[in-house]
């Protein structure tokens, strides 16, 4: 679903500005109390990770 070679994902900001709003969520709902959505903000971070800057797919850009 997250394609890192669509041409939207070429600016690296907007990658890392995608994984830094699920961390920043994840955190906000964390000291609210609500651990079902800071893990379901998590857990999206960490696929949008994997998908826009680890993977091999992803490193493969050269950005």
């Amino acid at each position: 679903m997250l394609d890192p070679a669509d041409p939207f994902w070429a600016p690296r900001w907007r990658r890392w500005a995608v994984v830094g709003v699920c961390a920043v969520w994840a955190a906000m709902e964390l000291s609210r109390g609500a651990h079902v959505w800071a893990a379901g903000a998590a857990g999206a971070g960490a696929w949008a990770a994997w998908a826009l800057l680890l993977s091999p797919a992803a490193r493969g850009r050269g950005n």
